[in-house]
This record gives C-alpha cells, structure tokens and sequence, in this order.
C-alpha cells in the first residue's frame, strides 16, 4: 500500500489517468483490507476497490463496503453477503464507468455461476453507462480466458486478478474488450506471491505449520493501462506498467515539484 500512494498520484499525472481502478484485497499486510487502508487508498487517487476471496478476512470492511459507493463484493457471491455488486463511479473527466468484480470457479471456494452472473449484472447497469469494467478473480487462466470471450463486445475490458504474477495476453478482443488474464501483484517481488521465500519453501519441503510472513524486498507495482473510446466504450489498448521503488521515487519527486 505504501509505494502505492508514494507513487499514484504522479503516476496519474505522468501517464494522464482519468480512472484508477484498484483490487485491495491483500492491501493490509498481506490479507484483507482495512477501513483505516481503504481510506489511504481512496485519498492517493484510486477511484474504485475490488475485492476478492479474502474480502471479509477485516470484518471492519463490512462498514465500508455497506456504506460507500466505490467498492464492490464479488457480485457472484449470495445476495446476503455484504457489499454492493456493482457501482459506477466518475472519471476526472466527468465520465461515469460501472464497475463490478465476479470470481471464479475453478480451484476455488463455491461460488454461484459467474457467467450467468455477469448477464444479469449487465442487464442491471443502466445503457448510457458505455463504459464498463470487469474485475475477474479467478485461479485458472482458462477460466479468464472464457470470461473474456464471454464479455468481449459486452464491456470495456476484463482483467484478471488473484493469482499474484502478471501474464503477458493483454490484447484488445475481437469484439472491442481489452483483456489480460492477469494483472499481476502489487508488492514484494523478492517473494513467493507476497511471502518470505525461506519460510514458504521450509513450510513445502517439511510440512511444518510454519506462517508465512509477508516479505519486504523489491517492492513493485503491476498494472495494466486501458485506453476506452467513451462514446462506444469500447476498449481500444491495453498495455502493462510496472514501477519498481526507484521509478515510485521519481514519480513523487515529480508530482512534488
């Protein structure tokens, strides 16, 4: 979270970002997030969290995810579960952008249909909403995959989350979405996704229950920039970004200046 707000908002400036999108997760230490990190996000420029399988790992994010209107639940979850399916939310532009979140099914924790899921969070956007963005956090990169196709023409991009490494398919599909299977970990890259090395690979070579404490060496942040034509909402590029702590430096150092 960190290098995060160090970095964002020169990052806006120097990339002329108009919406910043944000899966927050694992942003507290490693696992879940907290009011108190939401807030830190919102404030360095991001403009809508999505959350993933450990959204309720901080039960306080009940409150944020009850109450404010930038923050989605994985909308295949029960109906009961907190949060809001979908939101939309403006760019500094004045452009309003729906935003929802669904997750997979393969290798993970039952969860309803997220394709059948998907139709009906569409048919529930309002139509002069064009623009349209699908957090996908799913394990399996086929999985992905399919949501793309599934969404191509139908929203404005689907990005992956939740296996922590970045792929290198980002493209802009047949139909007009722009796609990456993955957009990688915002984190220590000195790591196993996120994890001390020597204590995850002690924990596999054992199977002592050793914990896994979350690492600190190079530092990084993963994305991917889109580029939506805002009348048609379709997606018209789509390319990876990484700032590593020095670029992070530099970013604030412009933005400061």
């Amino acid at each position: 979270m960190a290098i995060v707000c160090q970095a964002l908002p020169g990052l806006r400036r120097r990339e002329s970002i108009d919406l910043v999108i944000a899966n927050g997760e694992n942003a507290e230490n490693g696992s879940g997030l907290t009011c108190s990190g939401y807030r830190k996000l919102i404030a360095a420029g991001v403009d809508c969290v999505t959350l993933g399988d450990h959204i309720y790992r901080k039960k306080e994010i009940i409150e944020i995810l009850e109450g404010q209107d930038n923050i989605v639940k994985p909308a295949n979850y029960p109906a009961e579960a907190p949060g809001k399916n979908w939101v939309v939310v403006k760019s500094e532009t004045g452009k309003k952008v729906a935003v929802f979140s669904l997750m997979g099914r393969v290798f993970m924790k039952p969860v309803d249909c997220p394709y059948t899921k998907a139709n009906q969070v569409l048919e529930e956007i309002p139509e002069d909403v064009k623009i349209r963005f699908c957090d996908f956090h799913a394990e399996a990169t086929s999985d992905k995959q399919l949501m793309g196709r599934h969404l191509d023409g139908r929203v404005s991009a689907v990005c992956g989350t939740h296996t922590h490494v970045p792929t290198a398919d980002e493209q802009v599909l047949p139909g007009g979405t722009a796609f990456i299977s993955d957009v990688g970990m915002t984190g220590p890259h000195e790591s196993i996704l996120g994890r001390k090395i020597e204590k995850v690979l002690s924990a596999t070579m054992t199977f002592r229950p050793i914990p896994f404490d979350v690492a600190t060496g190079d530092v990084q942040i993963s994305g991917v920039v889109i580029d939506v034509d805002p009348k048609s909402g379709k997606g018209q590029g789509i390319r990876r970004i990484k700032v590593n702590e020095k670029l992070a430096q530099e970013l604030e150092d412009e933005f400061e200046d």
